[in-house]
């Protein structure tokens, strides 16, 4: 194993995780706890293989259908569910997410970890010879992961900080079907191969960045506002 392929594997996902980790300035979140969830989104590579491998046995369509069959279902849900159930397991009713920016520090984490791992699955091993996977998936792959992962914490803050329980549900529901919807669109326009498609590709990625973006910063105001708001019961 080259080892400059394994730096370049590695190095994205530590990149984006430390700067999530700046980014959270207002009430950091314990570095054990995140470290935790980006080694367990790392760990929840394998059963997603697992089911992904399962899944992969009832594939029976042919051409487009059978894309969509693996970007949606193969992919999309089942990469999505494992990283979410990671921060639902060990961080969601955890004292730690006490704001909603939370939400989408851990979902960030854990969707990193996990990124990571296939990075190295990818340009460590499966593509060791094609000198530009490492660049192609540290501009678009691991970023795609990180995107999907503030989507899916922006509606589980919708869910753990709802009023009525209807309300958590509806929105724990969308923090896993808007995050595959988007994972499943983002490999069907790749995958397809299609001239059409792909004309569609770089404005989605735009999309992405933009929707997320704003998600981003309306939690990380209101982190601010919450900050400021305890330092002025404190004078």
């Amino acid at each position: 194993m080259k080892l400059n392929l394994f730096i370049t594997a590695i190095t994205p996902g530590i990149a984006l995780g430390l700067i999530f980790y700046l980014f959270d300035r207002h009430d950091r979140e314990p570095i054990g706890m995140l470290l935790k969830v980006f080694f367990m989104g790392m760990i929840s590579v394998v059963p997603t293989i697992i089911v992904e491998n399962f899944l992969l046995s009832f594939n029976f369509f042919g051409g487009i259908l059978g894309i969509f069959y693996i970007s949606f279902i193969v992919a999309g849900f089942t990469e999505e569910y494992f990283k979410r159930r990671v921060v639902l397991k060990y961080v969601y009713f955890n004292p730690v997410y006490n704001e909603k920016l939370d939400g989408i520090v851990y979902c960030v984490m854990s969707a990193l970890g996990f990124a990571t791992i296939e990075n190295i699955m990818y340009v460590v091993f499966r593509f060791s010879d094609v000198e530009s996977i490492g660049l192609y998936r540290a501009v678009l792959s691991v970023p795609a992961h990180m995107l999907f992962a503030v989507t899916m914490g922006y509606y589980l803050s919708l869910a753990k900080f709802s009023a009525t329980p209807e309300h958590n549900r509806h929105f724990l529901s969308k923090s896993l079907t808007v995050p595959v919807i988007l994972h499943g669109i983002f490999d069907f326009i790749l995958m397809s191969n299609l001239e059409l498609l792909m004309l569609l590709f770089v404005p989605f990625v735009i999309y992405l960045w933009i929707a997320n973006l704003k998600k981003l910063n309306l939690y990380y105001k209101d982190s601010k506002n919450d900050v400021n708001s305890d330092n002025d019961d404190m004078l």
